[in-house]
């Protein structure tokens, strides 16, 4: 199982991000080492893992994928500084397309030539699109026209523009990251694909899903509370999750949404709020991240901070 490293214009280097599951890790390396239009390069990311990842990647990839780059943080930045310090290195290597992923992704064989072929312009995003069998990852809105929200594989067409893409078989050319910049390490984790493609598009990026290039992906499905006459989509998450999903909420709201901060993102978290309350078994311990969560996204405040607010679980 090898991975050309022959550079072509339509080639891209693939950059997965891991923190501790190898077992996955795996299965994703073993996944990209067989894609019918092969990456040019493989970057594993190894953000500060303690189950003995890196070590395992210095004597697997040697053999499984000749040429494959391991790079380790000495901390854990999370997915956002994970990703952040890949698309950095991905820019240091001259490559054009730069193919995004977490460590649970698990490519079809097809994925990369199905996605590649869909490419347009560099000035655009496009992605795979995750999903579970028959059904996708999770409910994705189709911009259209009609705008509208599929959730089976089936209801994709092979190219398709949407709003966002997770960092989930994201592909972004270099000539854009270097227009925009890298994804924002200081969300540490949850809702840093999403600033970035609100960046991108306020940048005149288009971001397009592929229905033909496929990931393997469990799926994710929040439901749908109404509250006070409004509907809120809500996913239960533990406490230290919580935190960074309303803060970085707000942060982006903060930078880009100008009185929409106010109005729809401020009364949306309270929403998401009383819905916990309601169905969460840790009630003390979800109201603690909200508030910490809120007090930190309305003044702009980043980085790694669930340890610092003491938030567990």
């Amino acid at each position: 199982m090898k991975a050309s490293h022959q550079p072509s214009q339509q080639s891209a280097i693939a950059v997965v991000v891991t923190h501790n599951r190898r077992a996955l890790l795996e299965h994703c390396l073993r996944a990209l080492g067989c894609q019918s239009h092969p990456p040019s390069q493989i970057l594993v990311v190894d953000n500060a893992s303690t189950d003995g990842t890196y070590e395992w990647l210095q004597t697997w990839l040697p053999v499984e994928l000749p040429g494959a780059r391991v790079v380790r943080s000495p901390d854990n930045g999370g997915g956002a500084g994970g990703f952040a310090q890949g698309v950095q290195w991905a820019l240091g290597s001259g490559e054009g397309w730069i193919w995004l992923m977490d460590d649970d992704a698990e490519p079809q064989a097809n994925a990369l030539e199905a996605l590649m072929r869909e490419v347009d312009d560099p000035a655009n995003i496009y992605g795979s699109l995750a999903a579970k069998g028959a059904e996708t990852s999770w409910v994705t809105t189709l911009l259209g026209p009609p705008e509208r929200e599929v959730d089976r594989v089936t209801e994709v067409p092979v190219k398709a523009e949407v709003r966002s893409l997770p960092f989930l078989g994201f592909l972004v050319h270099s000539s854009l990251v270097r227009k925009i910049g890298l994804p924002d390490a200081g969300y540490f984790i949850a809702a840093d694909d999403v600033e970035y493609c609100v960046r991108a598009r306020r940048a005149g990026a288009a971001i397009f899903v592929v229905g033909t290039s496929r990931i393997e992906h469990p799926r994710s499905r929040p439901r749908r509370h109404r509250v006070l006459g409004h509907s809120v989509t809500y996913l239960s998450l533990p406490p230290w999750k919580r935190y960074y999903d309303t803060r970085n909420r707000l942060l982006i709201a903060r930078q880009y949404y100008g009185p929409r901060l106010w109005t729809q993102a401020l009364p949306g978290t309270l929403i998401r709020l009383a819905v916990a309350i309601a169905v969460e078994p840790n009630k003390l311990a979800q109201l603690h991240a909200f508030l910490a969560g809120l007090a930190d996204g309305l003044r702009g405040i980043k980085g790694k901070r669930h340890t610092c607010w003491r938030i567990t679980g």
